[in-house]
């Protein structure tokens, strides 16, 4: 029960990282900044998919199905995508993006697998648990500030923005839970789970927010927005460089 303690407040430490955006996006400068935020967020995705993600993923003895798992992952992306797209045009409202709620979908995947990561760290010893927080809680305040970014450019209010987003970090406890009660029962689970997010966020990253980027035709805004992606990108290769060595 200790272990399932200590697992549980990580977690929520962990899940309580999907506030920072909201407190870091509310300066004017910011908010009339949300267009090259989903620059900076397109970034983050990318590098949590191959600089995160992917990499786990190659260190496993299923790595030859690493491949076909992304595909599917991107496929499941794009039939959900699909179904948003044709909810949205036979329903009334506010105009919101439909990449809002995939982003939801595919960030709470990813904090699935969070969930699944810590709790075998725990489960293997408490030092690792502890150095695999605070390894995943420096690569989400990126990670996080882009998806709350995304959301306000999609069209949520602050609130709505907040709400969701954090409903969506709350998926790293059911994460959790499943790897604490049945590691033993589904083998490799962490490998599925994370091959499947790959492709969500690549799927995300590139057929949602890059387009969105495409439609600044200024050549001086479109270079900022390629640096605030590659920043996106490299922050989450430094954290995890630093945190895991």
């Amino acid at each position: 029960m200790q272990i399932l303690f200590q697992i549980l407040i990580a977690v929520f430490i962990v899940s309580a990282i999907s506030l920072i955006g909201n407190f870091l996006l509310v300066t004017k400068f910011l908010k009339k900044s949300l267009f090259y935020m989903v620059a900076f967020s397109a970034g983050a995705l990318l590098g949590a998919a191959f600089l995160d993600l992917l990499p786990e993923a190659l260190e496993s003895n299923l790595r030859q199905r690493v491949p076909i798992f992304i595909i599917i992952g991107i496929l499941i992306f794009f039939i959900i995508e699909k179904f948003l797209h044709w909810h949205h045009h036979h329903t009334e409202g506010k105009d919101i993006h439909t990449f809002t709620y995939l982003n939801i979908i595919g960030d709470g995947v990813h904090n699935f697998t969070d969930g699944v990561i810590i709790a075998i760290a725990f489960i293997s010893s408490p030092a690792i648990g502890i150095a695999t927080t605070i390894a995943i809680v420096a690569h989400e305040i990126p990670h996080e500030v882009g998806n709350f970014a995304i959301l306000l450019y999609g069209g949520f209010s602050r609130m709505k923005a907040t709400i969701y987003n954090f409903l969506s970090a709350l998926t790293a406890f059911l994460g959790a839970m499943a790897a604490y009660f049945f590691s033993n029962k589904i083998e490799n689970i962490n490998f599925y789970i994370g091959a499947l997010a790959i492709g969500g966020l690549v799927y995300i990253a590139t057929t949602d927010l890059i387009p969105e980027i495409h439609k600044e035709t200024e050549v001086k805004k479109t270079f900022m927005q390629f640096i605030l992606m590659v920043f996106g990108i490299f922050l989450i290769w430094a954290a995890k460089r630093i945190f895991e060595g």
